[in-house]
């Protein structure tokens, strides 16, 4: 058959993508072309992106860095991907979105950082310590062949293995219009970057943790995470464990963020916490709890 296409994706899929790009509006990319601009030629632009999809001949064009500054000071980059790129790569993100272990909160529909508190509220009267810990600059360093290699072991179809692998490289582009080439990481603000880094964790952590420590609950929300263990002693050897595999997985634990510490809390510090925002992350003191950057105080 002349129209033959090397790897079979419904048009539906596409359909649906641009739904849900849509609903979540967003900027526009390194082309300059808004949703309302894309929507001009849907038909053509949705066609246009299933056919090289479906071909093997979709490059993902350069995202468009915007750093935006940090409470904590400096500023987070951000890449931006087109509006076209964001329904190819939300198509991706339908089929390989996993199911992933029920104390990961991060990313996940129907789940919030606000329930991760809850649940490790409740763990934190039956654990006397835990262990909260935090990914130095994850987003920024995550080994690509590591990657790759967690969503090889989540999926065989090789599409979505062909596309992950391209926009893991995709080059950031600068103000000045200038392309950096990226050889680790993948930034934030894309569609994919979410799920790469959770499914990335979901291994490297998750299921790491069941097999290891399989007594062991824990709450994770993205690169944030908080581990109950039942004394001072068993979250130390717990700690070194996990800072062994993560340094096996290319990653480090931020020296200040993480840390052990009591579990118990005031009834009035559990309702201080609940105040906090969470819209990015879980906080790093969920429950009240006094940290002490790596050991009790």
């Amino acid at each position: 058959m002349l129209d033959a296409k090397p790897y079979v994706i419904p048009k539906q899929l596409v359909w649906d993508a641009y739904q849900r790009v849509k609903a979540n509006h967003g900027a526009a990319g390194v082309d300059g072309e808004t949703l309302t601009m894309f929507e001009k030629d849907l038909r053509g632009n949705l066609y246009k992106i299933w056919n090289r999809m479906s071909s093997g001949s979709y490059i993902p064009p350069a995202v468009r860095l915007v750093e935006i500054p940090k409470d904590s000071g400096g500023t987070r980059p951000l890449g931006i991907p087109t509006v076209a790129d964001r329904v190819a790569q939300t198509a991706v993100k339908m089929v390989v979105e996993p199911i992933f272990h029920e104390d990961s909160y991060g990313y996940r529909p129907g789940k919030s950082a606000l329930d991760a508190i809850e649940v490790a509220r409740k763990r934190c009267w039956r654990a006397n310590w835990v262990i909260d810990l935090d990914i130095k600059s994850f987003f920024d360093s995550l080994d690509h062949d590591l990657v790759e290699r967690a969503v090889a072991k989540h999926t065989d179809l090789p599409w979505v293995r062909l596309y992950i692998a391209r926009w893991l490289r995709a080059p950031m582009r600068r103000p000045d219009g200038t392309d950096e080439q990226r050889t680790k990481g993948t930034p934030q603000g894309g569609v994919i970057s979410p799920l790469l880094a959770n499914l990335f964790l979901h291994y490297a952590f998750d299921v790491w943790m069941r097999r290891n420590f399989p007594t062991i609950q824990f709450e994770r929300y993205a690169d944030d995470a908080i581990v109950h263990c039942s004394s001072e002693w068993h979250a130390k050897q717990v700690l070194e464990a996990i800072r062994g595999r993560f340094k096996q997985c290319g990653l480090e634990l931020h020296p200040t963020k993480t840390g052990s510490s009591t579990a118990r809390t005031t009834i009035d510090e559990e309702r201080a916490s609940t105040s906090r925002s969470t819209s990015s992350a879980i906080p790093s003191n969920l429950d009240g709890r006094r940290l002490a950057g790596g050991s009790s105080s």
